[in-house]
């Protein structure tokens, strides 16, 4: 398969898998208590989408953001492929170990449950982990100055969404949680 053609339909339906995977447990999940207002919700959901339309834009309405910063070859396709199945494998294992937990956005829900187990023995936020590795994969393998930008923007959501994720988990479950980030890296294994 062609490093062209790879990139036009391996990618996107790696990504449309996972989307309906996402799309089908999101019907599971517990009551909400407490979510996020909707400017700050904004604020996090408006870097991912910007990062998915920068990845799936065809690089001839990107302009200079289609410049290549990587070189295209079936190496950084295959490497980028690899870091892709794996981060979106990751997230889905943690998406169904949370289980009705999850939700989309940044929630507390009824009767919440610290979940310390599988892939949050690892990381904390395992979701955020698997999803920036598959972004970093989708990205190198298109290697364009869009893709660093869309893996500097998904940066970024991640990283505001843990800063509120991390303060209201440590309001909601006090000790455990301070103890729990005593053990458990944040979003990088073994760090």
């Amino acid at each position: 398969m062609s490093e062209a053609r790879l990139l036009a339909v391996f990618f996107p339906a790696c990504w449309s898998i996972w989307g309906l995977i996402w799309a089908v447990a999101a019907f599971s999940v517990k009551k909400t208590t407490r979510s996020e207002n909707p400017l700050s919700r904004f604020s996090n959901t408006a870097p991912i989408w910007i990062c998915a339309l920068l990845l799936l834009m065809p690089p001839a309405w990107l302009g200079p953001l289609s410049f290549q910063i990587v070189p295209q070859s079936l190496t950084y396709y295959g490497i980028g492929a690899v870091m892709t199945v794996a981060g979106l494998g990751f997230a889905i294992w943690a998406r169904y170990h949370i289980g009705r937990n999850w939700s989309g956005v940044i929630t507390v829900k009824e009767d919440h449950a610290l979940i310390r187990t599988g892939p949050y023995a690892i990381v904390r936020h395992p979701i955020y982990t698997g999803l920036l590795l598959a972004i970093i994969g989708s990205a190198l393998a298109r290697g364009d100055v869009a893709a660093l930008l869309a893996v500097a923007l998904m940066l970024y959501a991640v990283l505001r969404r843990v800063g509120i994720e991390e303060r209201w988990m440590s309001e909601t479950f006090g000790q455990a949680y301070v103890d729990y980030k005593a053990v458990t890296p944040a979003l990088v294994p073994f760090v």
